[in-house]
């Protein structure tokens, strides 16, 4: 006889209490309008008699009595074991990192950008015909034209904008002393002779 208890398979995402995990059981979902496929993921609270369970396990889960307020599933079986991490976070230490940094920064150089510059570089020496240290300098030779040009139209940028200002304050000035001389003519106009 079939068992007519509902199974569910999920993977263990919590592992803290005592005798009992939390597995996340993941369903394939369509929308109803839209048709495309969700990922639906509800978590159980499960029974685990032994406390075999580590976080990272697939397991199989049975519907069962209630057992607490929230637990009304306990663990059938282990599928397969979570691989065990060698070292915890916290014992991470800048010499492993130290270790881990230059390779990623080997596989950064052998992008098709730095390979493309290679590629440039060679180009240049095998036209010109010199070793490596003399087409250096020509190389460090172009920025520096690049930045004086951009010097150049730095400075342009900013003599046009004093000439706008110009303009400006000097029709304050003249609105001021405008203001200043009918003032002294307002008030001989006002004084009685």
């Amino acid at each position: 006889m079939e068992s007519k208890r509902k199974s569910r398979l999920g993977h263990v995402i919590s592992d803290k209490m005592d005798k009992t995990v939390v597995v996340a059981v993941e369903t394939p979902k369509r929308h109803p309008l839209y048709k495309k496929t969700m990922r639906r993921v509800v978590r159980y609270k499960a029974h685990d008699e032994k406390n075999k369970c580590q976080v990272g396990d697939k397991v199989i889960i049975v519907e069962t009595r209630p057992l607490s307020r929230e637990k009304r599933w306990r663990v059938a079986e282990i599928v397969a074991k979570a691989e065990v991490v060698e070292i915890s976070p916290e014992e991470i230490t800048r010499e492993d990192l130290a270790k881990i940094t230059p390779e990623k920064k080997a596989e950064e150089k052998e992008t098709p950008e730095a390979k493309a510059e290679e590629a440039a570089g060679e180009e240049v020496k095998a036209e010109e015909g010199k070793t490596a240290k003399e087409a250096e300098p020509k190389a460090k030779e172009k920025p520096k034209e690049e930045v004086e040009a951009a010097e150049a139209k730095a400075e342009k940028k900013a003599k046009a904008e004093k000439k706008k200002a110009k303009p400006k304050e000097k029709a304050e000035e003249e609105k001021e002393t405008a203001k200043a001389e009918e003032k002294p003519e307002a008030e001989a106009e006002d004084q009685p002779s």
